[in-house]
């Protein structure tokens, strides 16, 4: 058994982290094994995020994912990261239709799967239903910039908060939601600039995403970051690790050994003495 070596944050520790001026890291993760794998690590966060429908369903956005699909994607997570800090992200029409249907749906997230905040896209337009969750006994995590679930109507996955107006609204959008109680806010795909804006501008912690090294906490997909997610990378991702191809080396040379008969060896089988005479 691996010794703990970090202790669990929690949501006052996002805080604290800032005003300490304390980086940290936060990455996803959809199953058991890679949660525990990271629980290992000195990484104190983890996203369950609707990104699974790309990840892990082979969607292609993150529209199409239900909360049954995130219920049962965050359990196992947090069954393999006791340690870890783990967010529940809240799937697109789970929170739209009204405060007291998003609570009811947060309600359902949490109590199924015991994740310890939820996240949620959309700026001041969100910050009464950031506000009835909070309410309700749940933390919150905001998310701004980019937004995936609603990346149509703000012409794709591009960058946000180029121009002036643009900018403006994207700070406006994080006081909102500090101000209705969000303890942490993810900001995805602005400019640097922007991004060390956003950190001044509230006193919650800015979890950046390519949002540029001034930003309080820097997240990244995880197979992003272990370069399995094929050849699509973008301009914001650092590949630390090369997985895909080690794992693809890995399987061709399974499939050879068996080919040519060097697996299994004498040490993988099973040498007991048996009497077949008395099996036929």
């Amino acid at each position: 058994m691996t010794p703990k070596t970090k202790k669990k944050m929690t949501v006052a520790d996002f805080k604290r982290y800032k005003q300490e001026g304390r980086k940290f890291t936060y990455v996803t993760a959809y199953d058991y094994t890679m949660a525990s794998i990271v629980n290992e690590s000195q990484t104190e966060v983890i996203l369950v995020g609707d990104s699974l429908g790309m990840v892990m369903l082979g969607y292609a956005s993150t529209v199409p994912v239900t909360l049954e699909d995130m219920i049962h994607h965050t359990r196992p997570v947090v069954r393999g990261a006791p340690d870890t800090f783990v967010a529940g992200d809240l799937p697109f029409g789970s929170y739209n239709v009204s405060a007291e249907e998003a609570v009811r749906q947060v309600n359902r997230l949490v109590k199924e799967t015991l994740c310890d905040c939820v996240k949620l896209e959309g700026g001041a337009e969100a910050a009464e239903t950031v506000r009835a969750i909070v309410a309700s006994g749940t933390p919150v995590m905001g998310h701004i910039g980019l937004t995936p679930q609603t990346a149509a109507s703000l012409g794709g996955l591009k960058v946000q908060g180029v121009t002036p107006e643009g900018a403006r609204k994207i700070i406006a959008d994080a006081r909102a939601l500090e101000e209705a109680g969000a303890f942490s806010i993810v900001v995805e795909c602005v400019p640097v600039a922007l991004g060390q804006a956003l950190s001044a501008a509230v006193a919650v912690p800015i979890l950046g995403i390519g949002a540029g090294p001034h930003v309080d906490c820097q997240v990244l997909v995880l197979q992003d970051l272990l370069g399995m997610y094929g050849d699509l990378q973008p301009r914001f991702v650092r590949r630390y690790a090369n997985l895909r191809a080690d794992i693809i080396r890995a399987l061709n040379q399974f499939n050879e050994e068996t080919r040519n008969g060097a697996f299994p060896g004498p040490e993988h089988c099973f040498n007991h003495e048996v009497a077949l005479e008395r099996i036929y």
